[in-house]
């Protein structure tokens, strides 16, 4: 039997946009992975971002994540380009923004698509697009006692 992709699986889903969210509260791995279930999925890609203890070779202590008002709708119009490139059957993004330690989760994307490859390769492009192009500010705290404030766009 041959493959096609003619199958309703293979394609897109009608709605694939799941979960949408800017958060001042600790992100939900559970709550991204639950909402990129689908039937015709048989692959999923999740990625997670974290805040790591080092950055441009200075040790870092804590860092603070701000937004502009119009981040959220700026992420589902990054979003919106994802599922109009891939076969994406679900798709879920929620970035962090507040004080957070190291260890803690920032960013937490995930895409699930008819099969692995167009998976990684989605949510790979989610999350490139994200960091270059939704207006969220990273102000970070180094052990010397300096800061700096990285842009996101």
């Amino acid at each position: 039997m041959a493959l096609t992709n003619e199958h309703p699986g293979e394609q897109a889903a009608p709605s694939p946009i799941k979960l949408i969210g800017i958060r001042d509260t600790p992100l939900s791995v559970d709550e991204v992975f639950t909402a990129l279930g689908d039937e015709a999925a048989g692959g999923i890609s999740l990625f997670l971002g974290t805040v790591r203890n080092h950055d441009g070779g200075a040790d870092v202590d804590a860092l603070g994540y701000s937004c502009h008002p119009s981040a959220a709708d700026e992420m589902r119009r990054v979003a919106e380009k994802v599922v109009a490139e891939y076969p994406v059957r679900a798709l879920a993004a929620v970035h962090r923004v507040g004080d957070l330690a190291v260890g803690d989760l920032a960013v937490v994307v995930g895409v699930s698509c008819p099969h692995r490859a167009e998976a990684f390769e989605a949510c790979r492009k989610l999350i490139d697009d994200i960091k270059h192009e939704v207006p969220v500010w990273k102000h970070q705290r180094f052990s010397d006692g300096t800061e700096e404030w990285v842009g996101a766009c």
